[in-house]
């Protein structure tokens, strides 16, 4: 069965694809949103573009599109990242990593000079709710495992769900106020999917009827 896009990913997408210019240094997410951008930025035809990819599968799917993917060890910083999300508060606050890119994407969001969320208008909550996705070490995973169950219930995505740099994804069952701090002085924690509202600049939210409105933060 064909899977049909959301027209309202593919509205925000078209717009996003927009912003990137020759020249620029652009960061890329992952997920279902993020792969309604690629053509898009395909079909601008720019030629002097340099991105980063957050994960192999948005490198895949870019590099087959002609886009020149490059490893971000080359790049201290980016002009530009575009990336989806799973859950967006009033304060554009974000919860991500249903793709379990997370760790990624946080470090590509906070080495670009602007981060422009994609999404569409269902990713809009009142407040971020749970779970809340986090990377974990597999080092002392069981010993991981029982302190973030003190906050609660933890569950490890099941079957080849690793990060791509081959950590374990869990979902947290946690309220998220308050708990990226907690989250962070706990050792076995490589990241969580708990990006601040200072992280976003923008976000392009597409309707079903093809309309894009801007937040901005």
């Amino acid at each position: 069965m064909a899977v049909i896009e959301h027209p309202g990913k593919r509205a925000a997408a078209e717009h996003a694809a927009q912003l990137v210019d020759d020249g620029m240094r652009v960061g890329l997410g992952t997920g279902s949103t993020v792969a309604s951008l690629l053509p898009a930025l395909a079909a601008r035809g720019l030629h002097d573009v340099r991105y980063v990819a957050t994960s192999l599968a948005t490198a895949e799917i870019a590099a087959g599109l002609g886009l020149a993917v490059e490893p971000f060890e080359h790049l201290d910083r980016l002009d530009l990242a575009i990336d989806g999300a799973d859950q967006i508060a009033p304060d554009l606050a974000l919860i991500k990593g249903g793709g379990g890119a997370h760790v990624r994407e946080k470090i590509v969001a906070a080495a670009a000079e602007r981060f422009v969320v994609i999404a569409a208008a269902d990713k809009l909550v009142p407040v971020l709710r749970p779970p809340v996705p986090i990377e974990l070490l597999t080092f002392g995973l069981a010993a991981t495992l029982t302190e973030l169950a003190l906050l609660g219930p933890v569950v490890v995505r099941k079957g080849a769900a690793l990060s791509p740099d081959g950590g374990v994804i869990a979902d947290l069952h946690a309220e998220p106020a308050g708990l990226a701090a907690v989250l962070d002085a706990i050792p076995g924690v490589v990241g969580h999917g708990l990006f601040a509202a200072t992280l976003t600049d923008q976000v392009l939210i597409g309707g079903a009827d093809g309309t894009v409105r801007s937040l901005a933060g």
